[in-house]
This record gives C-alpha cells, sequence and structure tokens, in this order.
C-alpha cells in the first residue's frame, strides 16, 4: 500500500514540474529568506558546519519531497538558532539541544501524544499560531533591514532602493501569478554577491572542497547547558508550529493532496536531526513559516523541495565551506522582501477562521451551500482567541506563551 502511494506521489511531483518548471523552481528557493541568514550567523560562529548543513538538509529535502508530495520546508530550529548566536554557544551544545528536542518529539509520535495535542488543541488557537509567526517574519525582518540598510548603505547592492524595487516587483507578480519571483530575485542577489566578493580583497569567491565528515559528540557539561539553554525553549516551537501547524496549513494550502499526519511529520523532525546532528549539521524543523513562502512563490508539490535539495547536495560536496563568504554577500534588502512577503502569506490564512475551510466548523461534505452557521457570539469568541494567541505570541517570541495565555481567555466565566 505505501509503494502505491509513493508512486502516486511520484507520479503527481513529476506531472507537476513538467507543468510548470520555473514556478517549481521558483518556490523551492522561498524559505532562503530565513534560511540563508541563520546558516551564515551559525557557520561564522563556528556552530555548525556549513558543508554537512548543505549535503544533510538536501537529503532531507530531497527524501521529504519524495515521502510527502509538497513543498515542506527543511529550516532551521530558530528557538536554538537564536540562542546559539545570543549566547555563542558551542558546536556541541547546539547539537545536543537539536538531539534532545528530536527525541521528545519521537517520543510524542510513537506514544500518540502528538495526534492527542492535535485533536485537543482548538483550530482557532492553531490559527493564533499561525498568524504569530507570519507576524513575527514581517517584524523580524523589518527590524533587521531598519537596523542595516540605508538609502546607500551598507553598498550599491543592499539598500533601500533595491528593498522597494524588490516590493515593487513583488506587488507586480500579483497581476502576473506564474512569474517566478523568487527565482529572479534569487540570480540577482547571487550576482550582486558575485561583484561584491571580488571588490573584497579579503575574501574569496568559492572553490573546489571536498567533504570531509566528521562527528560531533557532546560532553556532559554540552548536554547540560544545551538543553537547558536552548532545547527547552524550542521544544513547544517544534510541537506547535513546525508539526501541528503545519499540518493544518497544508490542508488548507493544498487540499487536493493528502495531508501528512502529524505522526509522520513527527517522525521526521526527529529522524534528520537524530541522525544529522551528529555529524555537525544544524538542527532543523518543518516550519509553517517555510511551507508558506514556498507555497507563495510557486511551489505546488514535492518537486520543488527535491530540486532545491539536489542544489544543496551538489553545493555541499563540491564547495562546501568555501560557499560562507558568498551567502554573505547576498543582499539583505532581497531577503528581507521573501521574509517578509512569507510572513504575510502565513498571517492571511487567518482569514479562513469562520468559514467552511475551517475544519472544526464543517465536516466534509456539509453546507454544500458554501455558508457557516454559527452565532455572532461564538464567532468573536474564537477571533479573539486567535488574536489572543497571535499577540502574546508576537509579544513574548514564543508559541508556548500564546498556547498558555489563550487558556486563561477561552475559560473566561464572562462573555467576550
Amino acid at each position: 500500500m505505501r509503494h502505491t502511494t509513493l508512486r502516486q506521489l511520484a507520479a503527481h511531483n513529476w506531472s507537476t514540474f513538467r507543468r510548470q518548471p520555473l514556478t517549481e523552481i521558483s518556490g523551492s528557493l522561498g524559505d532562503l529568506g530565513t534560511f540563508l541568514p541563520i546558516v551564515i550567523a551559525l557557520t561564522e560562529g563556528q556552530q555548525i558546519s556549513l558543508t554537512t548543513t548543505l549535503i544533510f538538509t538536501g537529503l532531507y529535502n530531497i527524501l521529504t519531497g519524495a515521502f510527502f508530495g509538497i513543498p515542506l520546508p527543511v529550516q532551521p530550529m530558530k528557538a536554538i538558532a537564536a540562542v546559539a548566536i545570543l549566547k555563542s554557544l558551542t558546536a556541541g551544545q547546539t547539537a545536543a539541544a537539536g538531539i534532545f528536542v528530536s527525541s521528545c518529539i519521537l517520543a510524542f509520535s510513537v506514544t500518540g501524544l502528538l495526534s492527542w495535542f492535535t485533536r485537543v488543541i482548538p483550530i482557532p488557537v492553531v490559527k493564533g499560531i499561525q498568524v504569530g509567526a507570519g507576524l513575527s517574519l514581517i517584524i523580524a525582518a523589518g527590524t533587521k533591514a531598519l537596523s542595516s540598510l540605508s538609502w546607500t548603505a551598507p553598498s550599491w547592492a543592499d539598500n533601500n532602493l533595491w528593498m522597494i524595487l524588490a516590493f515593487l516587483a513583488l506587488f507586480a507578480t500579483n497581476l502576473r501569478p506564474r512569474t517566478p519571483y523568487a527565482l529572479i530575485l534569487f540570480v540577482i542577489g547571487i550576482v550582486f554577491a558575485i561583484i561584491r566578493l571580488t571588490r573584497d580583497s579579503h575574501r574569496h569567491l568559492p572553490g573546489f572542497q571536498l567533504w570531509r565528515p566528521y562527528t560531533q559528540v557532546p560532553s556532559g557539561e554540552e548536554w547540560k547547558t544545551g538543553i537547558l539553554d536552548a532545547g527547552v525553549g524550542q521544544l513547544p516551537l517544534t510541537t506547535l508550529n513546525s508539526i501541528i501547524a503545519v499540518t493544518h496549513l497544508a490542508a488548507d494550502l493544498l487540499p487536493e493532496i493528502q495531508t501528512p499526519s502529524v505522526t509522520s511529520i513527527g517522525i521526521s523532525v526527529a529522524t534528520m536531526n537524530l541522525f544529522g546532528c551528529w555529524f555537525g549539521a544544524m538542527p532543523v524543523c518543518h516550519g509553517s513559516g517555510g511551507l508558506a513562502a514556498q507555497y507563495r512563490f510557486g511551489a505546488r508539490s514535492g518537486a520543488s523541495i527535491i530540486f532545491l535539495g539536489l542544489l544543496k547536495l551538489i553545493l555541499g560536496i563540491l564547495f562546501g565551506e568555501s560557499l560562507a563568504n558568498l551567502l554573505n554577500k547576498f543582499p539583505l534588502a532581497l531577503l528581507s522582501v521573501m521574509i517578509i512577503a512569507a510572513g504575510l502569506e502565513l498571517a492571511s490564512v487567518g482569514e479562513s477562521l469562520n468559514t467552511p475551510r475551517a475544519r472544526d466548523l464543517t465536516k466534509e461534505g456539509d453546507n454544500p451551500s458554501g455558508t457557516v452557521h454559527i452565532t455572532d457570539e461564538e464567532r468573536k469568541r474564537r477571533w479573539t482567541i486567535m488574536l489572543v494567541t497571535a499577540g502574546l505570541l508576537v509579544g513574548f517570541k514564543n508559541d508556548a506563551v500564546g498556547f498558555l495565555g489563550v487558556q486563561f481567555v477561552s475559560n473566561r466565566k464572562y462573555p467576550l
């Protein structure tokens, strides 16, 4: 039975790619806005191996696209990355955090806890997590751009003027949705990065550099610091946003494709890190923001991320760490626009909270007229729960705070 499913997914991937190759390739690059900055920062801090990360995430992309048939992203565990950068964690501490989170996720998956979480967490809370994550992406990108860019700085190829032009081009693609926007932006960014790098006498263009694998085994103290400082904070983010929310988003964006179960997504996240982190790869997950980004820029099947995986694999094997200088020169102005577009796509899913697309209001086949019969009080209550979840998530930058805080609102004894 599974063999038949894989054949169907392969047929779907191939037919989609053959029908619209440029949009699939463009969509595959949609999540680079969050992937590149984090990978560059962790590489410069020697907390991960760029070569190993490219190779392993490339393999994960290929397997994810083949097994799930949707543009499910492979992106950094952001809470771990943030703590690693802020507190200058060692490579062993970073690996320990990723292994701890993935061990917990594996336990949740095999015991059925993930499925139970999905059943008991209300749809308004899930939507709130998605909206909050989208707004967080927009705020983070805007804050970084405002602090780093001006009208002429930091260079001729990376400033506010290019950011405005990228925004105008993004708006123009709404008139022609099939335009491979992310692909065009990526090519322009790489060209700019090469030109800037050739003018920098202290840095060199990428050169041939074969991968030399090694193991990364955390010490006892590294386990303690990695788990307590970074792992504990990442666990609710991975559970709520990278597993539960991403399955709901996949069902909303791609209803024609069978949505992966939370158990299969959980096992996928666990397997990636329980293998890759021992070799110095960056801790990764499947985030709803990345799915929204890749969908926004044209990805509609697993073929998009299979292409991305092959690209990462080739670059990692042939060039490895020498790519760090080039990636570091990629214009922030262009990356910021890609992140903001992804955030807008993710936040927009909140619009369907009280419509037939909300699966807790209608069952398949119900309401053929396309209407939902709920009271104004219930409609308001659902909106309030979603907005409180999103607001707390944005304010405290933590999914768990948003989830726990909304319990107070949903359990109030007086009307909303």
